[in-house]
């Protein structure tokens, strides 16, 4: 049943003038026009998103959910000092990233997010990299709706679509939306009977509901924000929906793991410092936010409501004690020390010291950092893509090896590297496989991992093979220095979800030469570590195994 709705009704963009007159007739007759009318409503909305496990802080203190309550619980104290409303949301993908949260299926992350007060959350691609027995536990924990318009089960929504908050005597709507490439972005056994339809096309059928019933419409999504709807192989974001659908006020979105500040119309700042002013990026009247990545900030926008208009007055991306490396090797915060709050950090202190013990064995060294940043490892190949992909080779025979880079989610460090390093690097627990296909398939299979987006999670890392690209295509492949020879048979090592057609690789798991080791992906890595240790980072180096032009 819908709430019922306070007088007077806001104006909406499909809401003729006669309407609005006779709509107005008709609430005098029903009592309304004696109501005085509302007062402005001041409404901060704070956001994050991509926590990933972020639940503790780093080994320089940096952001924490304990950190984050206390910044949370000092700007709501601000705001309602000055008479104004609060609303947390989270763009999505609590799961995934940290072993410490991986091990326990997000549980501190979820209950610790309970404790900070969230009104809602966006479903991520990554509340679906367990199985659904996990999700499902998730969602009792869960004391705030995870909601998503998208998400079908059986020819019925998942989750609830949207969810309608009263703050001042105004009530606003947050509707939940999940990117479609959910359903290439994970194991098909975790989604069987889901389907993950267009975000664009159900909010287009959700909002006249909800603009009915609300004087704020948010959108809280984890499709991604790619400037100028410049998306390359994602499906479309944040940007190309708020052109393509009319009303919305606000998106909070996530999923592209950026600060969306922008220098210019249609032009992220790339270079963002944190502390910094931020300017929200808007496109067809519709104001899109993110914040970065794992709590690094939380971001604030200030809104006033009234006479039926929405308008942001002031935004900003609050950082969470991060640092800055100085020339020397030493660190110094952007800006101000924040305390972590006692209650949430004497909650999480157990989720903590039970994941350290799980994971402080020691597996191997390595001469110098082994490189699986994010922004160079889906741009370019690394020592780590090296690495990782000669430890399939290694563990399985094969002639060559490729790793999709969203499956390489850490850097190894320097010196002693622990399980937990490991399984930072490889947190989904993918399996091995083999397909063993003749080099004219290989050449084809090679030329759609050539055609991957630089900067996306499909761009490929690889060891075994040399490849020239030239414009997007293939142009020459080599193996042991010799061309592919379409008519030989040759094995290539790969993780089950590339095998089984994620982030958009050629499906091949029904291929007759394929074969699943079972041996899962951290654990090859360990024992190759363990073996080959200490490892020389000058040994993993690329060079010139792909040049592209």
């Amino acid at each position: 049943m819908k709430p019922s709705r306070p007088c007077p009704v806001r104006p909406s963009p499909a809401r003729p003038a006669a309407t609005l007159l006779g709509l107005a007739a008709l609430l005098a007759l029903a009592g309304c026009a004696g109501l005085a009318p509302r007062e402005p409503l001041k409404l901060t909305i704070l956001h994050t998103n991509d926590h990933h496990g972020r639940f503790w802080p780093n080994a320089d203190g940096e952001y924490g959910l304990a950190a984050r309550k206390t910044l949370v619980e000092r700007v709501r104290a601000e705001v309602a000092a000055a008479g104004g409303h609060t609303l947390l949301l989270d763009g999505g993908d609590i799961n995934t990233g940290v072993p410490e949260s991986d091990l326990q299926d997000a549980e501190p992350d979820v209950k610790g997010m309970n404790l900070l007060g969230y009104d809602a959350s966006a479903v991520g691609n990554h509340e679906f990299d367990k199985p659904p027995a996990v999700l499902a536990k998730q969602r009792q924990w869960a004391k705030f709706p995870l909601l998503s318009a998208n998400i079908y089960r059986d020819g019925a929504r998942m989750f609830e679509p949207y969810r309608v908050f009263e703050r001042g005597g105004h009530r606003i709507a947050v509707i939940g939306l999940t990117t479609d490439d959910t359903q290439k972005m994970v194991l098909p056994d975790n989604i069987r009977g889901i389907e993950f339809r267009k975000p664009i096309d159900e909010v287009a059928r959700v909002l006249p509901e909800v603009r009915d019933q609300a004087d704020m419409v948010i959108a809280v999504t984890h499709m991604g924000h790619y400037p100028d709807g410049q998306r390359g192989v994602n499906a479309p974001g944040d940007v190309e929906m708020a052109r393509a659908v009319r009303g919305l006020d606000l998106v909070v979105g996530g999923h592209s793991q950026n600060p969306v500040c922008m220098r210019a119309e249609n032009q992220r700042n790339e270079a963002y410092v944190p502390g910094q002013p931020c300017a929200p990026d808007r496109q067809n009247g519709t104001w899109i936010v993110q914040a970065h990545e794992w709590g690094k900030y939380v971001g604030r926008a200030d809104f006033v409501i009234d006479a039926g208009k929405v308008e942001l007055v002031k935004y900003q991306l609050m950082p969470v004690n991060l640092v800055k490396k100085q020339a020397d090797g030493s660190k110094l915060p952007y800006t101000e020390a924040i305390a972590p709050d006692a209650g949430v950090r004497a909650f999480l202190q157990p989720f903590q010291a039970n994941g350290e013990a799980r994971l402080n064995v020691p597996v191997g060294s390595s001469d110098g950092v082994l490189d699986g940043d994010r922004a160079r490892v889906r741009a370019q190949p690394t020592t780590l893509g090296v690495l990782v992909a000669r430890a399939m080779m290694d563990r399985t025979g094969a002639d060559l090896a490729l790793v999709n880079s969203g499956g390489v989610r850490d850097s190894l460090p320097a010196g002693a590297i622990s399980y937990r390093d490991v399984l930072k690097v490889q947190p989904f627990g993918n399996t091995v496989a083999v397909v063993q296909m003749p080099g004219a398939e290989l050449l084809a299979y090679l030329q759609a991992a050539a055609a991957m987006t630089p900067g996306s999670g499909a761009f490929p890392q690889t060891a075994g093979v040399q490849m020239r690209i030239v414009g997007g295509q293939l142009s020459e492949a080599r193996i042991a220095g010799e061309p592919i020879d379409p008519r030989r048979l040759y094995r290539m090592a790969l993780t089950n979800f590339t095998a089984t057609g994620g982030d958009g690789y050629p499906r091949i798991t029904g291929h007759p030469g394929y074969v699943d080791s079972g041996f899962v992906d951290a654990d090859v890595l360990r024992a190759y570590i363990a073996r080959r240790s200490p490892l020389k980072v000058a040994d993993y180096e690329p060079g010139e195994m792909v040049t592209r032009r």
